[in-house]
């Protein structure tokens, strides 16, 4: 099964994409995740990338689709993959059917307010990178609890230093929403129109949200 995620920022796409992989098998493939490692490995694709990251531009579209195309020829993709940050306009949508076909675009309904609370409400830890949400989120007559620490702005299993990322603060976030409004957005007809798209509720616990994308891939 080959799958696309779109959804706003905040949505879960990364996690509802890896906990498929994980009952699956079909490798979660994040275009953020490809980016960093091909820094890392200095590769070539690596070393075109490096001054659009380095500076927080967005990488060119070909340059995006080249290390996509590389990543998607390996043995683990015959099978099927999860596609999280990809594409993320028209011009990379009509170039990934280039590359080979999907099967499904799951498309993450979440309320803009519940966006906002949920993201501004993360802390990540500085040493091992574990997270947690200080905000409680309500939906209706229910409460998700919050994911505090047991001491305010420390980590639970390391002592880490918690922190806010600089694009989790709210006026970010609306910006990054507007820009997904923009930029994204459209593939929703896009995807629509060819008969490939399913809208999924993404308000929820994990477990809720992964149970109503598996019975779609069920049916």
């Amino acid at each position: 099964m080959k799958i696309v995620f779109l959804g706003p920022p905040g949505a879960g796409k990364g996690t509802y994409a890896s906990r498929l992989q994980d009952k699956f098998g079909w490798p979660h493939i994040s275009t953020g995740d490809l980016v960093r490692e091909e820094i890392k490995n200095n590769t070539e694709i690596g070393k075109k990338i490096k001054p659009y990251y380095d500076e927080g531009k967005l990488v060119p579209d070909e340059i995006v689709i080249e290390m996509l195309k590389e990543r998607l020829s390996k043995d683990d993709c015959k099978n099927g993959f999860i596609l999280d940050g990809f594409p993320r306009n028209l011009n990379q949508a009509k170039e990934l059917e280039k590359i080979t076909g999907i099967d499904l675009v799951i498309n993450l309904v979440v309320p803009k307010d519940l966006i906002i609370k949920k993201l501004s409400g993360r802390r990540i830890c500085k040493k091992c990178g574990a997270i947690y949400n200080i905000n409680e989120i309500r939906i209706g007559d229910r409460v998700l609890p919050a994911l505090k620490p047991k001491v305010d702005g420390i980590c639970d299993k390391c002592g880490g230093e918690l922190y806010q990322r600089d694009d989790d603060k709210p006026e970010v976030i609306e910006k990054r929403l507007i820009e997904y409004q923009n930029q994204t957005a459209p593939l929703i007809d896009y995807y629509k129109e060819k008969g490939l798209l399913k809208d999924v509720d993404g308000v929820g616990t994990v477990d809720e949200v992964l149970e109503r994308i598996i019975s779609i891939l069920n049916t």
